[in-house]
């Protein structure tokens, strides 16, 4: 049986990043890894421009930093300066607006007493320059401004708007399709039968694929029936990859390792030494990944932030991860497994760094045990009272990067 480490070492080895895709600027592109240096297609200001609201006037003119000077116009922004400035003058000026002729300086209007078609300036701080910002100061013509493998936040889209590029080249984030397995299961908004229960996994897999990047597509949930199910599996081969919910164990109706295989799909690992989440199955057909997470709810929330999620932020050429930070435990905490535990807890950052404290929670079935943590402490396999003040490897799933 594979330790974590080597059955995400197998996972990663096959994670490659997808080809590069042609992106709409939108919605959908935000997250994703840039594929293309972008040079800029101007100078950025494209004119010397004011920096502030005020009065553009010659820095020389001030004594002890004083005058009154004539105004000559007002420049909105969006308007050529139709006069020079000249000695003893000044032209109104609001942000953004392009510097006139002659001028060196913007004086704030803060600083500025209006005296009909005069103005007098009080400002013993004005030098050559002051709330100019010079002609391609942010960026020139060619220069290359973003680099390939730059991500894609808020920032990078204004600048990519600014160089005037709607569509951009990233990796592609990878279609993740899942479907869920067996008899038992209805959808959430059926009210279970006798032995029935809802679909938990279904929704809570489509979110965990979008939290980590990926285009997720639900296929719905597949009868403990040979064919039925390979049907099923055979669709959502079509996509980057494959999640199994349910049916990877070694009971008699547990059919999705010998479908799998029935289709081309070469097992990689099946049972990892871990807790919740021993029975996951990893496969490949070609460049397709498929996991068949077990059907525990916990359990297959751990198996995906463990391997599924470092798979799919490879494929979109992030750093895989996962993120594991380290933590001093806040109580004494007595416990005894077989195998490596991954135990819901509360992970927080206080003015003496990082503490972590287990929630209350009996077992991969418990679902709602989950709902106060923001993460997974390891606890190592074995008999042992872990105390308050031991630090602790910390499994986090709640962060973005």
């Amino acid at each position: 049986m594979h330790t974590v480490a080597e059955a995400l070492e197998i996972v990663l080895r096959h994670a490659q990043p997808l080809p590069p895709v042609n992106a709409p600027l939108g919605p959908e592109a935000l997250g994703l890894v840039l594929a293309e240096d972008i040079a800029s297609d101007l100078d950025m200001p494209p004119f010397d421009k004011a920096m502030m609201d005020g009065f553009a006037l010659r820095s020389g003119d001030l004594r002890d930093g004083q005058a009154e000077l004539t105004i000559v116009e007002e420049i909105p922004a969006g308007k050529t300066p139709a006069v020079e400035v000249k000695t003893g003058q000044a032209s109104r000026i609001m942000t953004g607006a392009p510097i006139p002729k002659g001028v060196d300086a913007v004086v704030m209007i803060e600083r500025c007493e209006l005296l009909g078609n005069k103005v007098r300036v009080n400002d013993p701080k004005v030098l050559a320059g002051l709330n100019i910002l010079t002609r391609a100061k942010e960026m020139r013509v060619g220069e290359v401004v973003l680099h390939a493998g730059a991500r894609l936040r808020p920032q990078e889209f204004g600048l990519l708007s600014t160089v005037g590029r709607a569509t951009v080249r990233v990796q592609k984030a990878p279609s993740v399709a899942i479907l869920s397995t067996g008899d038992e299961i209805v959808e959430p908004s059926v009210k279970p039968g006798p032995g029935q229960i809802r679909n938990s996994n279904g929704p809570m897999l489509l979110a965990q694929v979008t939290r980590a990047g990926g285009v997720a597509r639900f296929l719905g949930i597949a009868r403990d029936e040979a064919d039925h199910l390979r049907t099923l599996i055979a669709t959502g081969l079509q996509n980057d990859v494959l999640l199994l919910s349910g049916g990877v164990s070694a009971g008699k109706l547990d059919l999705v390792p010998g479908v799998l295989a029935e289709l081309g799909v070469e097992p990689l690992f099946h049972k990892v030494a871990m807790k919740p989440g021993k029975p996951i199955l990893f496969g490949v057909k070609q460049s397709k990944l498929v996991f068949g997470l077990p059907g525990n709810p916990v359990s297959s929330l751990v198996c995906f932030e463990l391997f599924v999620r470092p798979a799919i932020r490879a494929l979109m050429s992030l750093p895989p991860g996962p993120c594991w930070v380290k933590a001093t435990l806040t109580k004494d905490y007595p416990y005894r497994s077989d195998r490596p535990t991954y135990h819901p807890a509360r992970l927080q950052i206080t003015d003496a760094g990082r503490s972590v404290e287990p929630t209350a929670w009996f077992g991969s079935p418990d679902l709602r045990g989950v709902l106060p943590a923001n993460a997974f402490v390891l606890l190592p396999e074995g008999d042992v009272t872990h105390r308050a003040g031991d630090t602790m490897m910390v499994l986090c799933v709640e962060n973005d990067d």
